[in-house]
């Protein structure tokens, strides 16, 4: 989605810094987007630079710097309603994932609880935005039930892929695309270790790392959902006990 009256989207084309947020909030009252952001910046002058550039634009009503570290920063910011957040409010959307915003555009991850509504949305959007559709789900309201009564373990998987170093996501990431988990295997350790330059064992190493830290969480992502699903078999015996 390219927005040319968003703030964030304005910084990020001029700038080399992402914006990443999970949290929001719209006040109808002054027609306002409350967000905290993660901001990272190339290095901290990049940061510092798309701090100030951020603070001029036009859209902006204001922002506090919570915390900073080198080139990231945390940012709690207020800016006008966009054009694009007000054909989606219009039209009954509403926000199912993180926005990640960078290099000029962002990616939106909205819902609708009618087709029409979505259809509606969109082509309303194409009059003064350019966005592409990166996918279209339809979830089942079974699905739905699932995602909303494991939502805290997904929560926790997403945190533990998020902590593997840059090294240990881009080792395993080349190990599965290139095919070292398949029978027969499209590549060995040798091969991976010459992607990174290192040798057969700091490619081990590596991939042994990323490999427990996600395959840990995972088990017990699977232990979570099968406790969860248990409950729910049981829930109609222990109703009637209860009786």
């Amino acid at each position: 989605m390219v927005q040319y009256d968003c703030p964030y989207i304005r910084t990020s084309k001029s700038h080399d810094v992402a914006f990443r947020t999970q949290h929001w909030e719209f006040n109808q009252a002054n027609r306002t987007l409350e967000t905290r952001l993660l901001t990272i910046g190339e290095d901290s002058e990049e940061l510092h630079s798309a701090l100030e550039a951020l603070n001029s634009c036009e859209m902006l009503q204001d922002y506090d710097l919570l915390s900073r570290k080198r080139n990231t920063a945390l940012l709690r910011s207020r800016i006008d309603e966009t054009d694009a957040m007000r054909t989606i409010r219009k039209n009954g959307g509403y926000v199912t994932g993180p926005f990640v915003i960078r290099n000029g555009s962002e990616i939106w991850n909205v819902g609708f609880d009618r087709g029409q509504a979505a259809g509606d949305a969109l082509s309303e959007l194409d009059r003064s935005n350019e966005f592409s559709i990166k996918s279209d789900d339809s979830v089942h309201i079974d699905d739905f039930f699932d995602i909303l009564q494991n939502v805290e373990s997904l929560g926790s998987l997403l945190r533990t892929l998020q902590s593997l170093t840059d090294r240990e996501r881009e080792t395993l990431e080349t190990a599965v695309e290139d095919g070292y988990f398949a029978t027969p295997r499209g590549t060995t350790l040798d091969g991976i270790g010459e992607e990174f330059d290192i040798s057969r064992m700091g490619a081990s190493k590596n991939l042994r790392r990323s490999q427990r830290k996600v395959l840990r969480k995972v088990i017990h992502v699977l232990n979570d959902v099968e406790a969860q699903m248990e409950l729910q078999e049981e829930g109609p015996e222990t109703q009637e006990l209860d009786e």
